[in-house]
């Protein structure tokens, strides 16, 4: 019986270990909870400069200062978004068309209303050169 034991713990302690693992995953991927980061702001080009503009009119009560993310919305400076993942046309068909929900759980992403493809690629160069500057290449 002593020996069952001994080999049980472990492996009780194993699986409580990744059953909080995974709630603390689920929560944070969970959408209304707020999930944002800290997002370290560079000197802007011009153009990301006017893409910084348009986000703040457009994209800011979803994704956050800074796309930093918010109660409605992912952050866009987090590593499922860098141009290698998402690459800048998804953020033009998300923008102009919506997109389903599958990184995070808020919801399918409507079409933005009044957007263009040019004020989207300004937004998206916005959004590369924070990328950059917080370390998402």
């Amino acid at each position: 019986m002593e020996k069952l034991k001994g080999k049980l713990m472990p492996i009780l302690l194993s699986v409580v270990l990744i059953g909080g693992v995974v709630i603390v995953i689920n929560n944070n991927m969970s959408g209304k909870a707020q999930f944002s980061v800290n997002v370290s702001v560079p000197e802007l080009t011009p153009v990301a400069s006017e893409g910084r503009d348009l986000f703040n009119s457009n994209c800011i009560a979803c994704h956050g200062k800074n796309a930093s993310g918010s109660d409605n919305g992912p952050p866009l400076i987090y590593s499922f978004y860098k141009p290698a993942h998402h690459a800048d046309g998804a953020f033009v068909n998300a923008a102009l068309k919506g997109v389903r929900a599958h990184h995070w759980k808020f919801g399918n992403m409507p079409p933005v209303e009044g957007m263009t493809t040019q004020k989207v690629l300004k937004i998206v160069r916005y959004v590369r050169e924070l990328q950059r500057a917080n370390g998402i290449m």
